[in-house]
């Protein structure tokens, strides 16, 4: 765990180095004021030394700004060193993150990632900005003025026989019971997150089921089990302060009670009492401070371990069988053939039954493929294979001639477009949206690929055009304008190969048949998969694919299919019915 957090603070080793040294500093130089206050006491009051307490509380005057000096570069060298090892860590978790597979990310969730990206962050960096301070100033202070204490009375000091057992004591119970709690106080903030992220992003439904009072009862089920937790664990640390203040106040108690002895027998001077007193305090309260210290080791030791279970985590799909081209660069996709090659997959290794089942398929680059299958079919599964979403449990998938694993993730994926039937727009423009599918296109570039995608129909009434800001997730349009978005966003991709699963459902068969014109006019060296419920949007495609269980059935024209394959015979007949087809 350690080897996986430490890079991130490495390039802030320096801070930490001079902010330990200050905080030592400023340590010592606070202890040494009291010895400058009981000289001023013994020698100075004693002997109505006016001059000799002018100069010694000027002594104390020098000791107290240089240590606040200390004290000042401490907290600088703690914020600066703490905020960039946050920072760093976020992104070294970030950018793992970014290498996961969606396998990798199902295994945690959406909800704890964020949680353990945030707030399991920020309690390591704030963890590291004290413990700066407390854990160099604590030590420093507690053997300084034991050092102290006993060189002014050692029969005085046998107090802390007594005193420190006790506190030990109270500090160990408290470290072995707050341990789990604070695990699982992490793991209840989870649970709330994603609660709270299921609610905003399906708002839509919960209002149309009128479901607003079960959200709230969720939320509040999950609220109280924070809470509780919280309470639990929190309250034992509570608890160390009041029990840590009895045995200081007692041992203060102790201390007056058998010092006034000594001061009235004459066996200790009255200004090494106060001293000593002065010492004891900052004894007891560095103790204090390294109870609270290892109370908040214990809480950031459950987030580094999940933080470290992040970034231990391996991708399922790496570029480890990447191969390099005949220029030394990583091999690119050369054009959109597709073959697939008796594939077997499975979500789940331990899954009992196959989503695909010995598929093989041959499809030439530039081909229209149509799909077609019922819910469960494996349509999607089946196209996911292709820029390596997933992996194929057995058999080869190959594209351009190479089997995908050969290929960087970046060429592959570089080389399909993909648009789903559930799209995402992001925050900003729909220009900035646009973008992401070739960041150097121009306005012309652009607008003809919204022509392509029928998206012209809206943009243009819109009076910021392009720039007219989407909000987040798009809200600001419906779902049919944000699907012909994401179309003209993968048409500027100019992609080898094209997916697009059930991608025209929200919008009428008129748009719908001006799209796949589009598609056949200006995506000729294209390789088209079309996935679709209505068999008006494949009927013309050079290959249709009828799925079932997980297997292709059947495969063919429609003309072909019409003849051989029933089911695709009987879903046509009945869209003809429905008048969702032509004749």
């Amino acid at each position: 765990m350690r080897n996986r957090l430490w890079p991130c603070a490495r390039p802030y080793g320096l801070w930490i180095l001079a902010g330990v040294a200050c905080s030592a500093m400023e340590a010592v130089f606070e202890l040494l004021i009291p010895l400058v206050m009981s000289d001023i006491v013994d020698i100075g009051i004693a002997n109505a030394d006016q001059s000799f307490i002018l100069r010694k509380g000027g002594l104390m005057i020098v000791l107290a700004v240089a240590s606040l000096c200390f004290g000042l570069g401490a907290a600088v060298t703690s914020s600066v060193a703490g905020m960039g090892f946050g920072a760093n860590l976020r992104r070294a978790e970030y950018d793992h993150i970014q290498t996961f597979a969606f396998s990798n990310i199902e295994g945690f969730s959406t909800a704890s990632l964020v949680t353990r990206l945030t707030n399991d962050v920020h309690n390591l960096q704030m963890t590291l900005m004290m413990s700066m301070r407390l854990m160099v100033r604590a030590p420093v202070m507690l053997v300084a003025a034991l050092f102290f204490s006993i060189r002014i009375s050692y029969r005085l000091s046998s107090v802390f026989l007594v005193a420190l057992p006790l506190l030990l004591a109270v500090v160990s119970v408290l470290l072995a019971t707050t341990g789990p709690l604070f695990r699982s106080l992490q793991e209840k903030t989870d649970a709330l997150n994603l609660v709270v992220q299921e609610d905003l992003a399906g708002v839509r439904v919960v209002k149309s089921f009128v479901r607003e009072d079960r959200e709230r009862e969720k939320f509040a089920e999950r609220n109280d089990d924070l809470k509780n937790t919280s309470l639990r664990a929190f309250g034992r640390v509570v608890i160390n302060m009041p029990l840590m203040m009895l045995i200081v106040y007692g041992t203060i108690i102790a201390v007056m009670w058998f010092g006034g002895q000594m001061v009235y027998a004459g066996s200790l001077e009255a200004g090494k009492l106060i001293t000593y007193f002065t010492y004891i305090t900052q004894i007891m309260m560095s103790l204090m401070m390294v109870s609270m210290i290892f109370m908040m080791l214990t809480r950031s030791a459950a987030c580094a371990r999940r933080v470290a279970e992040v970034l231990d985590e391996t991708p399922a799909i790496t570029d480890a069988g990447a191969e390099t081209g005949e220029d030394g660069l990583p091999a690119a996709v050369s054009d959109g053939s597709i073959v697939f090659d008796h594939v077997y997959f499975r979500y789940h290794a331990e899954s009992p039954e196959w989503i695909l089942e010995d598929v093989s398929l041959r499809i030439p680059s530039g081909a229209t493929v149509g799909i077609l299958g019922g819910t469960g079919s494996g349509k999607t599964s089946l196209v996911s294979l292709i820029p390596r979403l997933y992996e194929a449990d057995k058999g080869t998938v190959s594209v351009g001639g190479r089997p995908v694993e050969t290929y960087t993730m970046e060429r592959l994926r570089e080389a399909a477009g993909m648009v789903l039937q559930k799209n995402t727009l992001f925050s900003g423009t729909i220009r900035e949206n646009l973008l992401w599918g070739d960041p150097e296109a121009t306005e012309e570039e652009l607008w003809a690929a919204c022509r392509s995608a029928c998206a012209d129909e809206f943009l243009e009434r819109m009076p910021d055009g392009l720039d007219t800001d989407l909000g987040q997730g798009g809200v600001n349009v419906s779902g049919g304008q944000k699907q012909r978005l994401c179309i003209a966003r993968a048409i500027l991709k100019k992609p080898k190969v094209l997916i697009l699963d059930d991608s025209t459902s929200a919008v009428d068969t008129a748009t719908d048949a001006k799209i796949r014109a589009a598609f056949a006019r200006e995506l000729k060296d294209t390789t088209k998969l079309i996935i679709a419920q209505r068999v008006a949007s494949v009927r013309e495609a050079d290959l249709i694919l009828v799925m079932e269980g997980g297997r292709v059935i059947a495969q063919g024209t429609h003309e072909e299919l019409m003849e051989s394959c029933g089911l695709y015979r009987e879903v046509c007949l009945s869209q003809q019915e429905g008048g969702s087809i032509d004749g």
